[in-house]
């Protein structure tokens, strides 16, 4: 019965491990989507006018050192991820923005519980 027990407890475990394995990094990812959505709306960064570039708004990329002691910066992931879907836009100065009309098309926002 003991190695019943102890073979269960180890189940578990690798279920829970795995689980962990899925969920933290996506649930990582939304939050820097929300974080990241909220910084462009800070800066007011919503148009082609007010666009701005990332180093004025603190999400330049860290150095090698900088990620090496600090752990993963999700923001770029998310940064990543809404440029893909065509959420933040680029002007031909290279700044960008948020456009608020895909955050509302894509129900983005209410996923993310931003309105």
């Amino acid at each position: 019965m003991d190695q019943v027990n102890s073979i269960l407890i180890l189940v578990l475990i690798i279920i829970a491990a795995i689980a962990a394995i899925i969920f933290i990094p996506r649930w990582r990812l939304q939050r820097a989507m929300k974080q990241v959505i909220r910084i462009f709306r800070h800066f007011n960064a919503t148009d082609a006018k007010n666009a701005k570039t990332l180093d004025e708004m603190g999400l330049a990329p860290r150095s090698f050192l900088q990620s090496a002691f600090r752990g993963r910066d999700y923001k770029q992931y998310a940064l990543t991820f809404l440029r893909s879907a065509n959420i933040l836009l680029l002007t031909d100065e290279g700044k960008v923005y948020l456009s608020e009309e895909r955050v509302s098309s894509t129900g983005l926002d209410k996923r993310l519980g931003l309105r």
